[in-house]
């Protein structure tokens, strides 16, 4: 049975930039043919098992001729595979996808066209330049830069394209920059032109360059300028200065790891977004219910004498969820703990916990075990029974603690915290580039999870290959598991939660652009 292959247009690069049925096609794909200008977070969205093929181009070496593309393409389609072409930008503006689906059809090979987003228009609009504007250009060229002069000038009518719109955008031009402007200037557009190069526009490496048609080329060779790069010609370049926007967000520019459980990283992975900054998923850890007897056992117990206990402790959101998961498979009713006081550490607890119709013991001023304990001074008696549902791995110190005050504690561990982490290729190449700028956790077991998961991938001194990022912690115990292991912590939140992370990332970032 023949597959199908679909030609998808993946965007500048941004995960977000991605049309829904760009987005589906990736999930039902058995193989993905992508670039390197696809964003490589897309890549996680494939289903398990799916095959991952890099045809990527680089500017001094091609990894895959085109014809072979186009044969790789049909040959996944006839062993009866749903095939993804990711490509980036849109497929159909300089992405060679005519030549693909020619062979397809010679083939009889179903296939579909996904446009996507272009770097064309959406480079420039997250450098803060229109390609359109009422008043300056009401028309827009896109035009390839991306060969060889004669090879320009055979397929680029330089006196009729230089004047023909208000805005040129020239597609992977930079390292002929000098011969476009120059002909350009030849042709009637003026030496005071604006110009304006974006380099991997959209994209935590994001850089903008301007100058005019005159100046650009010296501009280019003494930045150092690097492809790839979008080239905006004409006055709209203007808008600039009082339309950029993105980089004006408090993590622009940076690349943060997120480490946490993938069920759990959504609230930090969105914030991240929302502030600029490009998170990059990499889950060490996954939550799951306990699948030991003697757990499973030690929960029944704990649950059918809910009406005993005089308090009831709460330290994670885990604990809430996970408990009361184990209410409901144990037929068992809130009510019956009655007698009890409920008490949150930190207000993420706490509002898990009203989210479940709890109204829980005012939080202590430190969100963690030690401010627990302060806050409730001279309420605790000896006598007392006390429940804790947390993970398997949380630390010892409170349950011993209470007990040298002579109170009966009674610790189930309602979940179990497993090791993931699969072989990233992705991430050893960005760590590698220094392009990790830095590493969230959460926890401890996502510290030494996320060591154990590098080792795995081969990377012989995992520390060694995280000195070039900035180690962000979000509590002390978490900052001292890392610095146990050889980390060095930068960053640790003043407040134990995921915006007191976020808080102290964005101070930090803040400090970075002062200096440079």
């Amino acid at each position: 049975m023949t597959g199908k292959v679909y030609l998808v247009g993946a965007g500048p690069g941004a995960l977000k930039l991605i049309t829904l049925r760009g987005w589906e096609c990736i999930g039902l794909a058995d193989a993905i043919v992508y670039d390197r200008l696809a964003s490589p977070r897309l890549l996680k969205q494939a289903k398990p098992g799916a095959e991952k093929i890099y045809v990527g181009k680089l500017p001094d070496r091609h990894t895959m001729k085109q014809e072979e593309i186009n044969q790789l393409l049909v040959d996944l389609a006839l062993q009866g595979k749903v095939v993804v072409r990711l490509k980036g930008g849109d497929p159909t503006i300089f992405g060679r996808v005519a030549e693909e689906a020619e062979l397809l059809r010679q083939h009889k090979i179903p296939y579909e066209i996904v446009p996507g987003i272009s770097s064309s228009i959406a480079v420039p609009a997250y450098a803060g330049i229109p390609v359109t504007h009422r008043d300056f250009a009401s028309s827009l060229s896109i035009i390839t830069g991306h060969e060889s002069p004669d090879k320009l000038d055979q397929s680029i009518h330089w006196d009729k394209v230089t004047n023909a719109t208000g805005t040129l955008v020239f597609m992977m031009g930079v390292a002929k920059i000098g011969y476009i402007s120059e002909q350009l200037m030849k042709h009637g557009r003026p030496n005071s032109t604006p110009v304006a190069l974006i380099r991997w526009g959209t994209r935590a490496e994001q850089e903008t360059l301007v100058g005019t048609l005159e100046d650009i080329a010296a501009k280019v060779e003494a930045a150092r300028f690097k492809p790839p790069a979008v080239i905006v010609v004409g006055e709209v370049v203007n808008q600039r200065e009082h339309l950029k926007w993105v980089e004006e967000l408090p993590l622009f520019g940076k690349r943060i790891l997120v480490t946490r459980a993938r069920s759990q990283a959504s609230e930090l992975v969105n914030r991240i977004d929302e502030l600029g900054g490009e998170p990059y998923e990499y889950p060490v850890i996954e939550t799951r219910l306990p699948i030991a007897e003697e757990s499973i056992r030690n929960i029944g117990t704990a649950l059918s004498n809910l009406q005993k206990y005089d308090w009831v402790f709460f330290t994670s959101v885990n604990g809430v969820e996970y408990f009361f998961e184990h209410l409901r498979q144990h037929a068992q009713d809130i009510r019956a703990l009655y007698r009890a006081k409920i008490v949150a550490v930190g207000p993420a607890t706490l509002e898990a916990l009203r989210l479940h119709g709890i109204t829980a013991m005012p939080l202590p001023e430190k969100f963690q075990a030690e401010g627990l304990l302060d806050s409730l001074e001279g309420q605790l008696q000896a006598g007392q029974h006390i429940l804790l549902p947390r993970g398997d791995l949380a630390r010892s110190w409170l349950p011993d603690t209470l007990r040298t005050m002579n109170m009966e504690v009674t610790e189930i561990d309602t979940y179990e915290t497993v090791m993931v982490g699969e072989d990233d290729i992705e991430l050893r190449k960005l760590l590698e580039e220094e392009a990790i700028h830095a590493v969230t956790f959460t926890s401890s077991s996502t510290v030494t999870n996320l060591l154990a998961a590098l080792k795995s991938m081969g990377i012989e001194d995992p520390v060694q290959a995280l000195e070039h990022s900035m180690i962000a912690c979000i509590g002390p115990q978490t900052a001292l598991t890392a610095e146990q292991a050889g980390l060095k912590v930068g960053l640790l939140a003043e407040e134990a939660t995921i915006e007191g992370l976020l808080d102290v990332l964005c101070r930090w970032n803040a400090d970075v652009l002062i200096d440079v």
